[in-house]
This record gives structure tokens, C-alpha cells and sequence, in this order.
């Protein structure tokens, strides 16, 4: 349906809103244009046109035509003197020419606004036509935009027959027809406003999105912008953007990046080539939401961005089939390739050129530096190298610097074996194996060996190593003798394969003869037969022949007699030296001495070259075992001939026995008498020596003190008497050391225990281990036992220390039972316990406790040895009581967005029994927002504790998702026995504390704002805004402010102004009322619109913000109005609000007074109680009247016309208006009597005679009428009117019938008189040109009429006339009927 625009009374133009539309700011009628007229059939202005004015006029002699000939300019006629006239003889002529005819319907529609979203078939908007004479109606449309609508003929209610889009077409225009069957149909222009709803998704600009960045690119540049538009308009054409997915590896690679609102795309950390080397991100456009379908919904798009990260020499390069190993043969000639090395760029997007080099020092090879194949440099020998295996460190080098300024290098190890030809002889070395070093070989060798040696025995001395340094088959050599000597020996071995030991071996013993010859000399060949060229080595070997022994040693004497401390340590010296002579030289003459037998050397030994007597290894000399020993010493020369002498060795004594005790010492005595004894001892060592000679000592102990001893005799005896209780051993047992030494040198010593076994008696009372004792015992209980009581007794012997038990009777001793129990050695218990016949009732025992007294009895003696103790018995309670939460409903209060942690709250419960253990439980979650469920969002925000501490489980918690968390609670005790261990149900609610963290929304405003300078005082309320806040208290709590005010001129230009508008900030509801008022006065000359933006601010840091555009549409002054009245200043100032309303009625427009005053004009200052009223007529959606718009309105409704004569009105624009004086409005009445008469006659003259033959003519002129009504102004053919009357001095100027009007056919309304002037008052349409100042004169020039003719017509329309014409469009107020 359309939406009715405009303000049924006169109050400010503020908040002229269009009711459902979805930008409140802007609408599409308001799109930043001039402020256009109303598209009402305006009447164009010509070049040096006057305003026009009405004029209301009293009947004439001409009459009233039909309601549909009233013109758009009331005017009076030319005033007469002497005549009368009354304002309210108006309606006559307006009720008799209503009731003459038929009028057309009018259309009251200009524009109305239809949603893009509507549906096919759905209602756009309705048609509405007024029809004076209540007429049935049907309707129609036309023009190409009528593709998009069906309309119902009979209610005019359109609808939609094919989609809208605005973002194709915005505005469209129809050709809308109505026609009430009797008159030509009504036609005229219809523009329809099509709504903007949100129906675009965001559409991405400059697809495909893809770029590359380096790979050091810092953290927080820029990589790409992203770009997307929404043809929405306002809040639905606001794009926004986020990141979606990150391609690889979403999870790691998702906060690698992050987009800014302005789309820019962020790098938020590091780029590394080797680990990826594109990215694909997911990238989310959408818009701020908006209505469709009656809903608001957000819509969005989504596109990939693709990142290419670009390689930087970052990394070293690599080798390829690593490990590298090759082979060449010795003696192979320079530059032979060996094997090639590859290297390559780790860089694989950089691949930069590589070198390559030999690091190692001193090789025979070298490596090209671009290639890297390795190739002799020099010459090969491999018995020269260090190892056949030659390690070449061979590196790789980038031929440019890496992003660090450092060069890019790698290495790796070349393995090269040096293959072995055999281009080496034997040679002969003079070492033994393995620590030859094959340097220097020689040619001569020595060795020696025994005479008559036997065969095979080597050859002494002698070591000869053979050598080849080739290798493997190369290296195998022969060997073998030569010379004169050569058949006394042989060459071992006779092959040798590399290296190996040579030995020359007696062949034939008889040969070796030391008596023949002293020396014999051999030639030892070595033969390598794989090298003919150069295979032998020779070396001489000169063998020293070694004489045989033939003499015995000899003694000098034949017995020796020696002596040796006992206990003498390893290698004491016994005899210095004890030698024998052998005349033989050399070895033959060394003489080794050795003792016999065997046995002997466990004691004693000689040393084999001096012969020196000592004490042997592990020797052990006792003279108390041993005291005398014998040997024999022998010595042996070289060659082993051998002879003996005696040895006659005695140990001497030294002080090395300990004294020896006798006897044994265990002694019985009962306490309380002395001990006395006698320590018996023996000492083994040589008597009447020191050595032998006894002393005795008590040695410090426990018990030491109680004791002395004679020194020199041994008789000990006790200080005292002894006490058996002061003893700890369980069998009265003490023990006292004594030591018994002798006076040798060192001293030595022995120690015997003496132990002394005390007898008990019955000397001690039993003592209570406690001084008092308490004991608890469970109401009812089944277990009848209380506690038990311990005491002991000193004495030792069971008999002695024997303890009973016994109640002191008295304090309820009857309710208890006490029984003896050995605990152990005078330690005894009394186990208490309750009267198998008695019970405890813990709510019905006047006493909860009993004292006792507990008697420990000892009655070994005759005389009783007596103890008690104070015994306290509580009775204490079952728990048989249910805990409870306390209270039942516990409340807290706790932060959203986890601004708290951990611990928040502990719950409270308690239990009346004495021992409980309570469990807290959580039994169901409820989650609430504004006392109404949010279903399960809060189930995981907290952690109750068995203990009750309430935790934080949560940084998602969201006062804006629940606001109050409910838990239901019990409390579970432990330890109950009997009853019900659960508590009622308790409730703790969790108050979620609101943090600012939502900024200010502004709602969708359906509306157009207009302001109307000349009438917009300081304060005036001109726009509104709202605005909500989801957060809660100060965070939610809206200010608005003015941010900034433009002001777009009609030609696009803008100029920033400041201080014309302020805003007050109310609460209305939930939401935030922001009321946009005049700050400064405004000026009226400026034509264009305001753009005024406005800021919301919460009220608590952090402060959010948002903003919002209003668009004002200003009213400037060529639109005021001015109406002339015939009532004075305060008659019209009283009839104020019935005017406005009438204007209002008539027009559908806000009317705005600028004043009510007296005229200023002196020819108007001479009429009596005549007023002028300014004002403005603006519609809601900013467009506004002219004054020839307002005339036309005002005629099309007669009810309001003539409502508004009745009020005063005389005259619409700046023409003046004369009172009459009373003669005149005498002369007017019966003028007017008179033209009644006349009219009647004529009418029913004409009703019989013209019905047939003007009705074609009748029927065309109407038409021509409707024709002339919607013509354009810019369409219709215009020419000079001729004043007074229906014809045009233009061809084809009648604007209804477009052909010269012949006089012949005027209808006759005119008085019978020769002029053929028109007599009609509402058609006289005058045009004031420059070239025609005077339209009385021309009037006169063009129709001549008799002088009194002309007054007499005048005095009968209107007794007085205007000086002063206004310019009207002879199109509106042509009346040929």
C-alpha cells in the first residue's frame, strides 16, 4: 500500500519519517538531490509571470459553474461604488454549479514506495482518487513500467506481477487512469520509490586474488588488499572481513594472518620457503545486515587468497649421494678423473650457481670448480701416503652472498683408494715387529748362539725383519742363504707375503763349534719374482759361537750360626752376605744362591746374587711356637754346577702375648647386699721378664663406679649395695669390664666381663602411665568397650609386679566393667568398658560424661601397694541428621569474558552431628538470560568442587548469552550412620557481571527529515536517532554527539559547518533516544540537504563508539506562501489550528506558520481588519508547494474551499484585497438576488433546449477539460490568452480544443447585451507582460462594451476589483461550459 507522507497538523518537521523503511537516514526519495516540487501538475512560470494570488468573489451575474469549473484564481472583479457584497454569497453560486454537473474523479497520490524484496502477487501499494459525486471508480495503469504490476480494476489495489530490483531500476513511473464512467477518464504520472532491501551479497573486486611475498617478510606488513562492494545501500552495503581457513595445515597456520577492516591482509609471523611455499586463505565478506523479508539477515561472500612465498638465499647448499668414495691406480699419470661431486641449492626457487674446492692441504688431487669432478694432480706412490685411503675434504660454496651477508657453504668427505702396483723390491730392517718403521734398510746383521747348540735352535740376538710395501700378490718375496757357514744353518720362513721376521736356525749342531771358530757369517737373499726388473735384496749376517761351563762354586765355610728377632718383618736382614767363588768366566763364573728345602723359604729367603740371609714374605717368627730353625744354602753357577753349606738360624723373644684370664665370673646376689671377687690371669711370654709381669684395672662403664680392684693382686669389690630396679635387664643382670695387662713393651692387655645377676623384692608401688584419662563411646552402640588404662610396676619378677584393677565406687561406676590384661614385664592394662545390661541414650542421659576413679592394686606383700587415676566417659552422639545447604539460595557475582579465574565462590553447608564429612554436589545447570532459558551455553563456564569451591572453567563467558547461571545444589554427609545423608536441594545463582565489550547499535530509521529554516527555532527537535547497547549499566548507557555537519548544495558542492545542530540523549524503553535540535539559528537562503553525522558512545572504558548519517532536507524561502485574509490579526490568530487543519485536509502537507501580521503595503493598510499569513507546505519526504500547487488543491476540494472562506481567506499569494463598503455590499446583495433569478431562468431554459444540441459539443469540452487538467506545463501549447473571454489570438493556443474559439458558440451565460465579453467570474485571466501592463485597457481594446454595461456586470460578480493581477495558467481555468 502507498505510505501516507506528511503531517495532518502544523507542528515542526521533525522526524518525518517513511514508516517501515530500513535506513532511517536516508531513503531513496531522499537520495542527495534539490528538493523537488511536488509532481502535482505544476503550472510553469513564464519570463516576467507574477505570483499569482485568489481571490474570493461573491456571486455575479455570470453564476457558479460545475464543481469541476471552479478556477484555480478566485479573483474579485473591478470594484463599483455604491455597491454591496457579503463573503458568504460565495457558496451560492458554488452549491448551484456543484449541483448542475459531474465532476471527474481527482487522483491524491504523487508518489509511493514499494520494497525490492516484495513478492510476486503480494499487494505494492493501492490507488485512491476522490470523486465529488461518489461515483464508482476503476482504475488502470500504463507505460513500460507497468510490467511490473496488475492493479484490481475496482478497488485499485495493486500488486506485483514480475520482481523488483533497485539496484537495476530505483525509481519507476506509471501512467495511472481512473475513470468514474460518466466524465473522460483521469490520467496522470505515479512514481514509485523502490525500497532497498538486502539482497546482494558482497561482490569481491579484482578477482582472482594472488601475490608473492619474500620469505623474510617482517611480521605486521601488509601482504595484499582485499576488496569487495555490497549494491546495498546504508548498513547492508558495509563490508566487513575475516579470515576463514588457512590452506595448509589450518590449525598451525590459522593466526599466520589477519585482516584488517579496510581488507588489507596482515602477516603475522614468519615465512619459511622450506616449509611451505604457498598459502591459501579463505577469506569472508560480508555485510552489516539489513531487512528481507521482514527479516533483518546478514549476507556474505567468500573467495580464496592465494600467497606464493618467494625463495631467499636463506639456506647452505647440499650434496647429492653422499657418501662419495673412488679409486685410482699409483703411478697414474696428472689430470686422470677420479669420480665428480654434485652439489646443489637448498634454495630451490634462488638455485644459485655453485663452486667447489679442496680444503685439504698437500693432496695429489684437485676438483673443478665448476663441475666437480675430481682428477689427479699429483704424483701417486702409495707407499708414500699416509693411507692407501686418501680424505679429501672437498667444499661447496654459493656463488653469492645469502641474506645475511655470509657465503653459503657445505662440505662433505671424498673417500679415494690409491690401488697398489708392485714397483718395489724387498729390503731387510734391522727391528723387532710391530714397531718397525721400515725408514732405513741395512745390509748387516749380528747374532750369536751356544756351541753345539741343537738344530733348529734360532740364532741369538739376531732381528731381521723383511719388507715389501707393495701390497697383497705384490709383496710375496722368497728367502734363502748363501755362503760359506750356509750349510750349518737355515732361512724360517722361506716365504714371506709383505712384512715378516727372519731367523736363521742351527741346521747341523756339529758344525757350531766354539773350539773351531768363534764367528761364522752367512749371505740371506731375498727374492721378489714377480719384479724381475728389480727383485733382490742381500744382507750379511755375522753369528758370535758362546762357550760352556766347566767348574763348581765353592763356601768358605761349611756351618753358619745366625739370629733373627721373632715377629721380624718381611725383609729383615738376617746375614748380610754369605758368598761362594766359581773360577769359570762370563756366565759360567755368575754364581745364584737359593735355600733348601722348600719348606725353609716360608720363613726365610737369600737373595740370589749377594747371597744375604732375609726373613721371607708372609714369614710369621713366634719364638713361643718356634725358637730355633736350620737350612741349607746352596750356590750354582751359569752353567748349573752347584755345591751347600748349613745355616743355623735362632729366633729371639719380643712381647708379643697378652695375658691370658682364668676362670669365669658370673655372680648372684639378692639387692641391697655387696659383692667381693677375685680375677685370676697367665702371660706366656718369657718368664721373669717384664714381658710376663701382670697389673689389673676396672675399664669405664655403666657400672664402673660402683666398683674397685687391687692393681697388682686382682681382688675386686662393690662401693655399695645394689638396687635390682636400677637395672634394665630383664634378669637383673650387670656386667663390669675388667683388664688385665703386663709390663712388656708395648704393654699388652685382655678384658674379661664380670656379671653380677641381682635378685628382686617387692619394694614398688604400681604408677598410672597417664595422669588422668577421657574416653568417648558412641550413643547405643553395640561395642560395649570404652578405653583402656595403663600401669606399671618397677619391681622385676612377675610375682612382685603383678597389677589387678578396680572402680572406685561412687559417679556412676555401676554402668562400667574394668578387666587386667598383661601387657608385658610390669606394664598391665585395664580394659573399661560399658555393662552389658546398661544403656546409653544420648537424649535421655541427664549426664553426658562420668567421672571415675580407676584403683591399680599390687598384693604380692602383706601390705597392699595401691594407685589410682581419674578415668571421664563422654557419650557422644550418633550422626543420624541430614546436612543442609546454608542457606538454601546463595548468590555471587562473577565477570564475563574471563576477566576472573580460578576460585570465586565457596559454598556453605552445615550438619548438626558432631563428626561429619560433607560433599558438595551439583545436580543441574540452568542457564538464563533476561529470566528466560538460553539452553545449554553456560554448562561449561564452572567447576564445582566436592569441597564447594566454585572455579572459573571458562574465558567464553558471555553476559550478552546468559546473564544468570543457575546451579542446583545438594550437600552429602560422609559419614552418616542412620537416616538420610543428603541434603534438601540448595540453589546458588551466578550473577554474570556485564564488562563493556559490545559498542553502541543504531537502529534502522524509517524515515525522512525536513527542516523548514525560518520557522526552526533554538531547541527545535529536527531528526531523531536510536540507538541500543547490549551491554548492561554504564557499558550500555548511550551519549550521542554531533561529529561532524555537511551541507550538499543542489550542485553537488559540500561545505563542512559547525555548531547548527546539538542532540539530547533520552531513554526510551531499552533503547536510546537521540533528538537532533536546532543549535543555531539556520539559513534559509541555503538550498540542498544536511548530512549530519552523529556519534554513540557507552558509558564505562574501554568506550565503544559507532556512528550513523542522517540526511535533512532543508526547505528554503522560495517555498513560503503568502495568504491574504479579510479578518483581522487576531480573529485569524484564533482561528489558527482550524486553518492548519483545513490547509492540511486539502493538501496532505505540514503547514508551517512564519507569521500572522497586519500588511505592510499602503494600499492594503487602507482595507479594515485585513491580516497576511506566511507559510510553508512541505511534504515528509522533503519536497514542498509553491503557491500555484496550493491554489490548485484548494479549488480541487469545494468542501475546503468554502471551509476556508468562511475563515477569512481572501486571497492566495501577494495580490490585495479591498473591504467593501455597506452600500456596495447593498448593491452586491441585489446583484446577486437578481443574478440568482436570471440563472434559474436560464438554466431551465437550458436544460430543454440545449440537452440535444450542445451535448456532443458538451462531451468534447470536458474531455478537453481532463486533457487540460494533465497536461505538462513543458507539453501544452501555449499562447496569448485574450482577457475576459475563451478565445486566443494564437492558432492552436485553446489549450482544450487546440482551434480559434468562434464568439458565435458562447453558451449564452452572459447578460443580454451586445458585448460578447465573458461573464463569468471565475474567467477572467489576465496575464501582465511588459509589452501589456494595462489588462483593463486591453480588455476594453479587444471587447468594447458599453461603460455601464461593464459596471453593471461588475458590480454583479464582485464590488470591488483588483489594481493588481496575478499570472495564472490559462490551462487551469479555462470554463467553456
Amino acid at each position: 500500500m502507498p505510505e501516507v507522507r506528511g503531517d495532518a497538523g502544523g507542528g515542526p518537521p521533525a522526524a518525518l519519517g517513511v514508516p517501515g523503511h530500513p535506513r532511517g537516514h536516508q531513503h531513496p526519495e531522499a537520495s542527495p538531490v534539490p528538493l523537488r516540487r511536488v509532481p502535482t501538475e505544476p503550472v510553469p512560470r513564464l519570463p516576467g509571470e507574477r505570483r499569482p494570488h485568489l481571490g474570493l468573489s461573491q456571486v455575479g451575474a455570470g453564476g457558479w459553474g460545475s464543481a469541476r469549473d471552479v478556477p484555480q484564481v478566485l479573483r474579485r472583479a473591478p470594484r463599483a461604488p455604491g455597491r454591496m457584497a457579503r463573503p458568504w454569497l460565495l457558496l451560492l453560486p458554488f452549491l448551484l454549479a456543484a449541483a448542475s454537473g459531474n465532476t471527474p474523479p481527482i487522483f491524491d497520490m504523487t508518489i509511493v514506495y514499494v520494497p525490492e524484496d516484495l513478492l510476486i502477487g503480494e499487494v505494492a501499494f493501492q490507488l485512491t482518487a476522490t470523486d465529488l459525486d461518489g461515483d464508482t471508480l476503476s482504475f488502470s495503469i500504463s507505460d513500460a513500467d507497468a510490467f511490473y504490476f496488475n492493479v484490481d480494476e475496482s478497488t485499485g489495489v495493486v500488486t506485483l506481477r514480475n520482481l523488483l530490483d533497485r539496484e537495476s531500476q530505483a525509481r519507476l513511473t506509471l501512467t495511472v487512469t481512473v475513470s468514474d464512467g460518466v466524465n473522460d477518464a483521469t490520467s496522470r504520472k505515479l512514481t514509485v520509490i523502490v525500497e532497498d532491501r538486502n539482497d546482494n551479497a558482497p561482490v569481491f573486486k579484482g578477482l582472482p586474488y594472488e601475490t608473492s611475498v619474500p620469505e623474510n617478510m617482517t611480521a605486521g606488513s601488509i601482504i595484499y588488499t582485499i576488496s569487495a562492494t555490497d549494491a546495498d545501500t546504508g548498513n547492508a552495503a558495509k563490508v566487513s572481513y575475516s579470515i576463514l581457513e588457512v590452506i595448509p595445515d589450518n590449525a598451525k597456520n590459522f593466526w599466520l594472518f589477519y585482516i584488517l577492516p579496510n581488507g588489507s591482509v596482515v602477516l603475522n609471523g614468519s615465512l619459511d620457503y622450506a616449509t611451505n611455499t604457498f598459502y591459501q586463505l579463505k577469506i569472508l565478506a560480508q555485510d552489516g545486515g539489513g531487512l528481507l523479508y521482514g527479516v533483518t539477515v546478514i549476507q556474505n561472500s567468500t573467495t580464496y587468497f592465494s600467497i606464493t612465498v618467494l625463495d631467499l638465499p636463506n639456506l647452505d647448499p647440499r650434496f647429492l649421494n653422499e657418501p662419495y668414495s673412488g679409486s685410482v691406480s699409483e703411478n697414474s699419470p696428472l689430470g686422470v678423473s677420479v669420480l665428480t661431486v654434485t652439489a646443489t641449492d637448498r634454495d630451490t626457487g634462488v638455485n644459485d650457481e655453485i663452486f667447489y674446492s679442496i680444503t685439504n692441504a698437500s693432496v695429489p688431487f684437485a676438483i673443478n670448480t665448476t663441475t666437480g669432478i675430481i682428477t689427479v694432480s699429483g704424483w701417486l706412490d702409495r707407499e708414500q701416503l699416509p693411507s692407501e685411503e686418501v680424505l679429501l675434504e672437498v667444499q661447496a660454496r654459493e656463488k653469492n652472498l645469502d641474506i645475511n651477508g655470509m657465503v653459503a657453504k657445505a662440505s662433505t668427505v671424498v673417500t679415494i683408494l690409491v690401488v697398489d702396483v708392485n714397483d718395489n723390491k724387498p729390503e731387510f730392517y734391522q727391528c723387532s715387529l710391530p714397531s718397525c718403521n721400515f725408514t732405513e734398510s741395512q745390509s748387516n746383521f749380528t747374532g750369536s748362539i751356544i756351541e753345539h747348540s741343537s738344530s733348529k735352535v734360532p740364532v741369538s740376538n739376531l732381528s731381521i725383519v723383511a719388507h715389501d710395501p707393495d701390497k697383497g700378490i705384490n709383496s710375496t718375496f722368497e728367502l734363502y742363504l748363501q755362503g760359506g757357514s750356509a750349510s750349518a744353518f737355515s732361512v724360517s720362513p722361506t716365504t714371506i707375503v709383505g712384512t715378516g721376521e727372519v731367523q736363521i736356525l742351527v741346521q747341523n749342531p756339529s758344525e757350531v763349534d766354539y773350539e773351531i771358530s768363534h764367528v761364522m757369517v752367512v749371505q740371506l737373499i731375498a727374492n721378489d719374482t714377480g719384479n724381475p726388473a728389480n727383485c733382490c735384496s742381500v744382507a750379511t749376517v755375522t753369528i758370535d759361537l758362546i762357550d760352556t761351563n766347566d767348574h763348581f762354586p765353592e763356601f768358605p765355610q761349611s756351618v753358619y750360626v745366625l739370629s733373627v728377632m721373632e715377629n721380624s718383618p718381611e725383609g729383615t736382614i738376617i746375614a748380610p752376605n754369605i758368598t761362594a767363588y766359581d773360577p769359570d768366566s762370563g756366565a759360567y763364573g755368575q754364581i745364584t744362591y737359593q735355600l733348601l728345602p722348600d719348606t725353609i723359604l716360608e720363613t726365610f729367603t737369600v737373595n740370589a746374587t749377594s747371597g744375604a740371609v732375609l726373613v721371607s714374605k708372609g714369614a710369621s717368627l713366634d719364638r713361643e711356637t718356634r725358637s730355633i730353625y736350620y737350612a741349607n744354602i746352596q750356590a750354582k753357577d751359569g752353567g748349573g754346577m752347584m755345591s751347600t753349606a748349613l745355616l743355623e738360624i735362632s729366633v729371639l723373644d719380643e712381647n708379643d702375648n697378652a695375658p691370658i684370664i682364668t676362670g669365669s665370673y658370673f655372680i648372684s646376689v639378692e639387692e641391697g647386699q655387696n659383692v667381693s671377687t677375685q680375677i685370676n690371669a697367665i702371660d706366656n711370654d718369657e718368664p721373669d721378664t717384664p714381658n710376663s709381669e701382670l697389673g689389673y684395672r676396672i675399664l669405664p662403664g655403666l657400672f664402673s663406679s660402683n666398683f674397685t680392684i687391687n692393681e697388682t693382686t686382682g681382688q675386686m669389690h662393690s662401693n655399695e649395695p645394689l638396687d635390682r630396679e636400677a637395672l634394665d635387664d630383664k634378669d637383673g643382670q650387670l656386667v663390669v669390664t675388667v683388664e688385665v695387662y703386663d709390663h712388656g713393651v708395648p704393654p699388652l692387655s685382655t678384658q674379661v666381663n664380670v656379671t653380677i645377676t641381682v635378685g628382686d623384692i617387692n619394694d614398688n608401688t604400681p604408677v598410672f602411665l597417664e595422669q588422668s584419662y577421657e574416653f568417648s563411646i558412641f550413643e547405643s552402640s553395640s561395642d560395649s568397650f570404652v578405653g583402656t588404662v595403663v600401669a606399671t610396676d618397677a619391681d622385676k619378677t612377675e610375682i612382685n609386679f603383678r597389677i589387678s584393677f578396680r572402680l572406685q565406687s561412687g559417679n556412676g561406676s555401676s554402668n562400667f566393667l574394668i578387666r587386667s590384661y598383661q601387657l608385658g614385664t610390669g606394664n598391665y592394662s585395664g580394659r573399661l568398658s560399658l555393662d552389658p545390661d546398661t544403656t546409653m541414650d544420648y537424649d535421655t542421659l541427664q549426664q553426658k560424661s562420668f567421672y571415675l576413679v580407676v584403683v591399680a592394686e599390687n598384693t604380692a606383700t602383706d601390705i597392699a601397694r595401691n594407685a589410682s587415676v581419674p578415668v571421664v566417659v563422654h557419650v557422644l552422639d550418633v550422626n543420624d541428621e541430614s546436612p543442609s545447604i546454608v542457606p538454601t539460595s546463595q548468590t555471587v557475582t562473577v565477570s564475563e569474558n574471563g576477566t576472573q579465574q580460578g576460585l570465586v565462590y565457596t559454598v556453605s553447608a552445615s550438619d548438626p552431628d558432631t563428626n561429619h564429612s560433607l560433599v558438595i554436589e551439583e545436580l543441574q545447570v540452568t542457564c538464563l538470560k533476561d529470566s528466560t532459558s538460553a539452553g545449554d551455553v553456560c554448562w561449561d563456564w564452572f567447576v564445582l568442587l566436592p569441597n564447594g569451591s566454585l572455579l572459573v572453567n571458562s574465558s567464553e563467558i558471555d553476559f550478552e548469552l546468559c546473564d544468570t547461571v543457575r546451579l542446583t545444589l545438594r550437600a552429602e554427609d560422609l559419614y552418616t550412620e542412620k537416616g538420610d545423608r543428603y541434603s534438601k536441594n540448595g540453589t546458588l545463582t551466578i550473577n554474570i557481571k556485564d564488562i563493556n565489550d559490545n559498542a553502541p547499535v543504531f537502529l534502522p530509521i524509517s524515515g525522512t527529515f525536513v527542516v523548514v529554516p525560518e520557522v526552526s527555532p533554538v531547541d527545535l527537535q529536527v531528526a531523531t536517532v536510536r540507538a541500543t547497547d547490549v551491554d548492561s549499566g554504564l557499558g550500555g548507557a548511550i551519549t550521542f554527539s554531533i561529529f561532524k555537519v555537511v551541507f550538499v548544495e543542489e550542485n553537488g558542492n559540500e561545505r563542512t559547518l559547525e555548531n547548527l545542530f546539538k542532540v539530547v540523549t533520552t531513554v526510551e524503553q531499552d533503547n536510546y533516544v537521540g533528538s537532533i535540535q536546532v543549535a543555531s539559528n539556520l539559513d534559509s537562503s541555503l538550498k540542498g540537504q544536511y548530512q549530519v553525522t552523529v556519534n554513540a558512545q557507552d558509558g564505562t572504558a574501554p568506550q565503544n563508539t559507532a556512528q550513523t548519517v542522517l540526511t535533512i532536507f532543508t526547505v528554503d524561502q522560495s517555498y513560503r506562501i503568502r495568504l491574504q485574509f479579510s479578518k483581522p490579526v487576531e480573529e485569524v490568530q484564533s482561528n489558527l489550528e482550524n486553518i492548519k487543519t483545513t490547509l492540511t485536509l486539502a493538501t496532505k502537507a505540514g503547514v508551517y506558520v512564519v507569521g500572522i501580521s497586519s500588511p505592510e503595503d499602503s494600499r492594503a493598510a487602507r482595507a479594515q481588519a485585513k491580516s497576511v499569513m506566511d507559510a510553508y507546505f512541505v511534504y515528509s519526504n522533503g519536497t514542498a508547494l509553491d503557491v500555484n500547487e496550493l491554489s490548485r488543491l484548494i479549488q480541487s476540494d469545494a468542501q475546503v474551499l468554502a471551509t476556508l472562506v468562511d475563515l477569512g481567506l481572501a486571497v492566495i499569494g501577494s495580490g490585495e484585497v479591498t473591504e467593501t463598503s455597506k452600500e456596495t455590499q447593498m448593491i452586491g446583495i441585489i446583484a446577486g438576488l437578481a443574478a440568482f433569478l436570471v440563472l434559474f431562468i436560464l438554466i431551465m431554459t437550458l436544460v430543454l433546449v440545449l440537452t440535444t444540441r450542445s451535448y456532443k459539443r458538451k462531451l468534447n469540452a470536458m474531455k478537453a477539460l481532463k486533457a487540460a487538467t494533465t497536461l505538462s506545463p513543458t507539453v501544452a501549447q501555449q499562447g496569448a490568452g485574450i482577457p475576459g473571454t475563451n478565445q486566443y489570438n494564437a492558432e492552436g493556443a485553446n489549450p482544450m480544443l487546440n482551434l480559434p474559439m468562434d464568439l458565435s458558440h458562447d453558451l449564452g451565460f452572459h447578460e443580454d447585451t451586445s458585448s460578447l465579453a465573458s461573464t463569468n467570474s471565475l474567467d477572467e485571466n489576465k496575464v501582465d507582460s511588459p509589452k501589456d501592463n494595462n489588462p483593463k485597457a486591453k480588455l476594453h481594446k479587444s471587447h468594447p462594451t458599453d461603460p455601464t454595461e461593464d459596471k453593471v456586470l461588475v458590480a454583479a460578480l464582485d464590488a470591488k476589483g483588483p489594481t493588481k493581477m496575478a499570472f495564472i495558467n490559462s490551462t487551469f481555468s479555462t470554463t467553456d461550459l
